[in-house]
């Protein structure tokens, strides 16, 4: 008896690799066609390499840290310039502006938000730009470059290259204010406690606080540069709307860096006037104590003398002795201590 023979089992859709394993084997995060109306096409696998040769504008965000990255980088978009590939993958994330033919390379930083980070272990983000395509790498996640992604997929985000940097460069300086307002409130706090009364541990937090005010300026005035630098060089990608973003950018990190400016001065003056309150007390304790010494010195010396143990002693024969002995050193206290007071040390 024949059997009919039996095609072959379909595959199981739990052993089929999702769209997010395909992704993690490539240094690929996520990658967009960008439509030019606010929204934006998710891409995968060899569309990603072939819209970025294409004229339509597309975005590949990379993970830095990817071991494939280099190699991807360069078989995958060899045609840019070996400037730009060298730059993306430096290990120098100082910002940077720097205009390669009809684009432009930026390296920019953020406030570290991530959780059990600190604010200004800033995160940097190193990108390339022209009208028809953007690469961009990251070593840790930027929640600007998520907000970003985010508004393309709800369809409110950018509609080209220009709106794309400027869009992201407000996400980024937006961010830094706050954290540079939390730092000004917790000075605030500490010129609340001092009011009443410092103590060591209100030093070492102005000390911290002031240390963090200087990283942080140490990473947004080059940015503040870059802007400016970008403002007056005009690259033909960046149009009207969007030099007004930076012009924006701009007035906001000022601000950021005047904040941080005055945060320094009054770190500086509280530091002082804490340094001020602990010496005066530990003024005020070893006057005390020099006071007591000065009250116990004589009746040691009395004490020491009437107590070594040889004849000819005064008094030593008389019963009445010791009482006679405490009632003249209860004299010479009271006669010190009204003395002291007369000179007004205490």
């Amino acid at each position: 008896m024949s059997h009919a023979s039996q095609p072959p089992p379909k595959p199981s859709l739990s052993s089929a690799p999702s769209v997010g394993d395909l992704m993690n084997e490539t240094p690929i995060i996520f990658a967009f066609e960008i439509m030019g109306d606010g929204a934006g096409r998710e891409i995968f696998g060899a569309e990603v390499s072939h819209l970025l040769a294409d004229d339509r504008l597309a975005w590949a965000h990379l993970d830095a840290n990817h071991a494939d990255t280099d190699a991807w980088l360069a078989s995958e978009i060899s045609y840019l310039d070996d400037i730009v590939i060298e730059a993306l993958l430096a290990e120098e994330t100082r910002p940077r502006f720097v205009p390669v033919n009809d684009g432009v390379l930026l390296i920019l930083r953020g406030v570290n938000l991530n959780a059990n980070a600190e604010p200004e272990d800033m995160v940097s983000i190193r990108m390339f730009v022209d009208s028809h395509r953007v690469v961009s790498l990251q070593k840790r996640p930027l929640r600007a470059i998520a907000d970003i992604q985010n508004k393309l997929t709800r369809g409110s985000g950018p509609k080209n290259s220009s709106d794309l940097i400027t869009q992201l460069m407000g996400l980024l300086f937006a961010r830094m204010a706050p954290v540079a307002a939390d730092l000004s409130n917790a000075m605030d706090t500490i010129e609340e406690h001092i009011l009443e009364g410092a103590d060591a541990l209100d030093r070492e937090k102005v000390l911290e606080i002031r240390t963090k005010a200087i990283a942080l300026k140490r990473y947004i005035h080059p940015q503040r540069d870059l802007v400016i630098q970008m403002l007056e060089s005009k690259p033909a990608l960046i149009n009207e709307i969007g030099c007004r973003r930076l012009i924006e950018a701009q007035d906001s990190l000022c601000r950021v860096i005047d904040e941080l400016d005055a945060l320094r001065e009054r770190a500086h003056i509280i530091n002082d006037e804490v340094t001020n309150q602990l010496t005066e007390r530990l003024y005020k304790n070893m006057y005390a104590l020099s006071v007591i010494a000065a009250i116990f010195l004589p009746l040691g010396f009395l004490t020491g003398l009437f107590g070594i143990n040889i004849a000819g002693i005064p008094g030593a024969e008389n019963p009445a002795a010791f009482a006679i002995f405490c009632a003249i050193l209860v004299t010479l206290v009271i006669s010190q201590i009204l003395l002291f007071r007369q000179l007004k040390w205490f």
